[in-house]
């Protein structure tokens, strides 16, 4: 082979690669733009009460169990071929790691849809307003850290991972407000057991977004972020979801 085709041959092959490469963060987008979605339709369906919109999330949690299994797919199969190295191996690597927490992201807004199928059938309490607003700062936080991993800002991504403790104080205030309406009103104890599980759940979309800070920094700049986040003191059961 003549050293011109072997150099047509290496643009190919690279070219090839780079596509590999944005077909599957193609993939993780399309994910991630369902995760945001899927959570922000189960948050409506508490505050409207509507039991229809739950389900729907319910039955859309599908496609990103797909999407995940396409993006593992696709990525091994490009590590097997290609075999990259530094920072595209990083990209792959971090692009399993990503979609698997998308996925459980999904499985979260999942839970917390079932148990929004319950709420028309209960009392309204004032407080699903915490609830929401908690979902929303929940909610917010995602979308940066997605908006981080597109852009590949580092900085972007520490910031969402330094803020997760404002979810986590969010969680232990909503602790507290629901055991108080509960001891009050044992009337309210039915819905308000519902609420922790959903504050719970939400609690931990949040730490799963700061894995995905975790990630970003990672691919841009070789190694781990740390482990001195900081983080609300613990309060109240570790409620375990279905």
């Amino acid at each position: 082979m003549s050293q011109s085709e072997d150099n047509i041959l290496g643009r190919h092959i690279v070219s090839a690669f780079d596509d590999d490469l944005i077909g599957i963060q193609s993939k993780i987008a399309e994910m991630g733009g369902l995760a945001e979605e899927l959570l922000s339709q189960a948050l409506e369906a508490i505050e409207k009460r509507d039991t229809s919109l739950a389900e729907a999330v319910i039955k859309r949690d599908e496609k990103l169990d797909a999407l995940e299994m396409e993006v593992e797919e696709l990525t091994t199969t490009c590590i097997a071929l290609r075999q990259p190295m530094a920072q595209d191996l990083r990209v792959l690597i971090s692009a399993l790691k990503i979609s698997s927490t998308l996925e459980r992201i999904g499985d979260l807004a999942k839970n917390i849809s079932k148990r929004a199928l319950t709420f028309d059938r209960k009392r309204p309490i004032q407080i699903t307003h915490s609830i929401v607003r908690m979902g929303q700062r929940t909610l917010h936080q995602l979308s940066e850290v997605l908006n981080a991993y597109t852009s590949r800002d580092t900085a972007r991504a520490v910031a969402v991972w330094r803020k997760d403790i404002e979810i986590d104080e969010m969680y232990n205030a909503l602790f507290r407000e629901v055991v108080t309406y509960m001891m009050e009103d044992n009337r309210t104890i039915g819905m308000g057991s519902q609420l922790l599980f959903i504050g719970k759940n939400l609690e931990r979309i949040g730490d799963h977004t700061t894995h995905i800070s975790e990630m970003v920094y990672y691919i841009q700049e070789g190694k781990p972020l740390g482990d001195d986040r900081p983080k609300g003191a613990p309060h109240g059961l570790d409620l375990e979801d279905e």
